[in-house]
């Protein structure tokens, strides 16, 4: 049955919230993710070969261990944000944002009339049938998020058009492939790509929409955080697995 959504009230208490990104697709490891205290997981529907039953038992597993669960969808099409929904996700990340358009196909998709054109079905998402749909309609309208990412050179022009969007809770930066959009390819952390994304963090708050950084080198947290940014990314389970093998191998091998 879809739960409250803790991550949306953490954001509006004001409070500082972690997420990691998973790439392995595995129900194990997002259960070990929620046991290892993040606040939100992005399941990732884009670059993983991810089948519908292990997406519908990855989110069960992120509600077993009460880590909220969000699954990056590899487009804004309704169909593929609707079986993404209807495994019982807290909320969608939608990448490649890059118009105000697609931000509204994003948010109508993921929300029940009035506020969208979201198709109806029960099944799990209503404890198969213990909330009457009208209830569960508005508990889905009000706990779902709609996470935006901007990872485009097009995006970052439109952005006070697309943060003008009702319902968005909150947007994403995606540096690699900004990086790659402004004539850079992989250098993350190029003037150009972190110009781009200071113009993010600064439209969001203009908006008063939630900003949430990657930092991907140990002096960019900081600087966040003296910007009073509340989410972090904090990279994905592949790589932070692997260099923790790595060293635990190292360790042996001194």
């Amino acid at each position: 049955m879809l739960q409250t959504n803790p991550l949306k009230r953490a954001l509006a208490a004001g409070k500082t919230v972690f997420g990691l990104l998973n790439s392995i697709p595995s129900p194990l490891l997002v259960e070990m993710i929620g046991y290892a205290g993040f606040d939100f997981v992005i399941l990732d529907m884009e670059h993983v070969c991810l089948n519908p039953e292990t997406l519908e038992n990855m989110v069960r597993a992120a509600e077993c261990a009460g880590v909220t669960s969000l699954v990056r969808v590899p487009s804004a099409a309704p169909d593929v944000i609707l079986r993404a929904l209807d495994c019982g996700a807290q909320g969608i990340v939608v990448p490649y944002v890059r118009t105000a358009a697609e931000a509204a196909q994003a948010v109508a998709a993921s929300r029940y009339a009035p506020l969208g054109t979201r198709g109806i079905s029960g099944g799990r998402t209503t404890g198969f049938g213990t909330l009457d749909l009208p209830t569960y309609f508005a508990r889905a309208n009000s706990e779902i998020m709609v996470v935006a990412m901007i990872e485009d050179r097009e995006g970052v022009d439109n952005l006070e058009a697309i943060l003008s969007v009702a319902g968005l809770d909150m947007v994403l930066e995606g540096a690699i492939d900004l990086s790659q959009s402004y004539g850079v390819p992989g250098q993350a952390q190029h003037p150009i790509v972190q110009d781009a994304i200071e113009k993010i963090a600064a439209s969001c708050r203009r908006h008063g929409i939630p900003f949430c950084a990657i930092p991907r080198v140990p002096e960019q947290a900081g600087a966040w955080k003296a910007r009073d940014v509340q989410a972090y990314v904090l990279g994905d389970d592949r790589g932070v697995s692997f260099r923790a093998i790595k060293a635990h191998l190292a360790t042996f091998r001194q």
